[in-house]
């Protein structure tokens, strides 16, 4: 059985979703880790090479960063429909839009967030306008990134929107989408078990 470390109200907490959206078998192991406020610390049970959540363990394979496991355990738990399986229709897009998450819309949200501006991370990265842009596109005829079905993808891409709503752009789209997003009863049920364990 796959192991997730994990610790609540962090950014493993959208995995947590996740394995809850599909059903999955996997275990569960609350770890600490250090937090911006001083509090925490690295957890000497957590196996992260750098004590960082979310962290899958799976016999030998040893999965982090939360596009890389989202894949992983979707492609494990197919019954419930969270991604593409490997040759059919739409995965590429599915794929798309996690590493587009990891590679593009963490690093902008949170130079976004920090107020961080550089002509070389706008060129390399993008900027939040750009990110804006480009998910309103997709969202403008679709209920999801991929279609009118729900995926890790939105899972993923809502997440920083979720936890932090003042970050969500002006865009009407964008706004509807996080809101279906957020209300999934998955995302429901984590958002209240952290509430209990701050």
């Amino acid at each position: 059985m796959p192991t997730l470390y994990h610790s609540p109200n962090s950014r493993s907490s959208s995995i947590v979703a996740l394995i809850d959206e599909l059903g999955a078998d996997v275990d569960i192991v609350e770890v600490t880790i250090p937090r911006q406020d001083g509090s925490g610390g690295p957890d000497p049970r957590n196996p992260h090479p750098e004590k960082k959540v979310p962290y899958l363990v799976d016999g030998d394979d040893l999965i982090r960063e939360r596009g890389a496991i989202a894949v992983y355990l979707s492609d494990m738990f197919p019954a419930a429909g969270m991604g593409p399986l490997p040759g059919t229709p739409g995965r590429g897009e599915y794929l798309s839009w996690l590493f587009y998450y990891q590679g593009v819309m963490e690093p902008v949200i949170l130079l976004h967030w920090a107020q961080i501006e550089h002509p070389a991370l706008q060129a390399s990265l993008r900027d939040f306008a750009a990110v804006t842009a480009r998910l309103s596109e997709a969202l403008q005829s679709r209920a999801f990134l991929l279609g009118e079905r729900y995926s890790a993808a939105d899972l993923l891409c809502a997440s920083p929107f979720i936890w932090f709503p003042d970050l969500t752009p002006d865009d009407q789209a964008i706004k509807d989408w996080v809101q279906r997003c957020r209300e999934r009863p998955a995302t429901v049920r984590i958002a209240e078990s952290d509430a209990r364990a701050r």
